[in-house]
């Protein structure tokens, strides 16, 4: 086994503005798709075919946004300093600073524009 997560999705009430967040924040456009009654945003960078982790935004029934659940770490980059401070422009809000963990890099957390509690990583 590769990784321990292969997708992920992160809930959203307007879809439109959730896409536009991670479009900003990420640096790409998300692909949208329609999937019975899902409304899908695939995150930009993902490479299924080299086992990459992908992940979306998705808008339907049974999906509510929440700061209280599991937190997923997107990729910073090769600092997270970039995208983390395209957040709050985006509509989002900082909740813990870029924080090292030491030898393992970088983190900070973040409030989406949907109200997720989301999160960076990055080395540096």
């Amino acid at each position: 086994m590769a990784n321990s997560i292969n997708w992920f999705e992160i809930p959203a009430k307007n879809f439109e503005r959730a896409c536009k967040f991670y479009g900003s924040v990420l640096g790409g456009e998300l692909h949208e798709m329609q999937m019975d009654k899902l409304r899908l945003g695939f995150l930009p960078n993902w490479n299924q075919q080299e086992g990459g982790v992908g992940g979306a935004v998705v808008s339907g029934e049974g999906y509510e946004p929440t700061e209280k659940g599991s937190i997923v770490y997107l990729n910073g980059g090769e600092d997270l300093a970039g995208p983390l401070e395209k957040v709050e422009a985006a509509g989002g809000k900082v909740v813990m600073p870029k924080t090292s963990i030491g030898e393992n890099g970088f983190v900070a957390h973040f409030i989406d524009s949907e109200g997720n509690r989301v999160a960076f990583h990055s080395m540096k």
